[in-house]
């Protein structure tokens, strides 16, 4: 078997480098080892630029916030969620289902099955989503809350800041 090493430099800041191992099997082989060695290289240079651009990636705490918002029943959830998306005031809502809630209201401790909406959205957008979740409640006091998001997938954050214009 003949094994050698070819560099080539198809454009000034990408060398690619392969091994050619030649057998006397015949010129069939080499090409096959070649693609191989080829396809291999690009597929580890993609899931190497990728991890390095996931680590590179910047994101300033608190630019974006998590809401939550819990809801009477599915049909006002899914009213709501679709609402809030639709009008760029959250790039995604979760719909957890069947919560229950134990809260005092006017005097008396209450328990309820609720719907939870768990809404991502940027920070900045937190006001006009609690007066849009205000104005389309049923409810005569609607929650809605939200915590800064701190840390997260940096692509995941980016798609938020993407979808949620400021």
């Amino acid at each position: 078997m003949l094994i050698c090493d070819s560099f080539t430099n198809t454009q000034p800041s990408h060398f690619t480098a392969e091994r050619v191992a030649c057998s006397t099997r015949g010129t069939g082989h080499c090409q096959k080892t070649v693609l191989l060695g080829v396809f291999m290289f690009q597929l580890l240079r993609s899931v190497g630029l990728r991890a390095f651009s996931m680590a590179s990636e910047t994101y300033t705490s608190g630019t974006h916030s998590a809401a939550f918002v819990t809801c009477p029943n599915d049909t006002v959830a899914k009213e709501l969620a679709r609402g809030i998306v639709e009008k760029k005031l959250a790039a995604c809502v979760n719909i957890v289902p069947a919560i229950t809630s134990v809260y005092e209201w006017q005097g008396k401790i209450e328990e309820d099955s609720e719907v939870l909406l768990m809404i991502k959205t940027r920070s900045s957008k937190v006001p006009a989503l609690a007066e849009y979740v205000r104005s389309n409640h049923p409810y005569e006091v609607a929650e809605v809350i939200s915590l800064p998001i701190d840390q997260g997938n940096p692509p995941y954050l980016k798609w938020i800041g993407d979808i949620v214009p400021e």
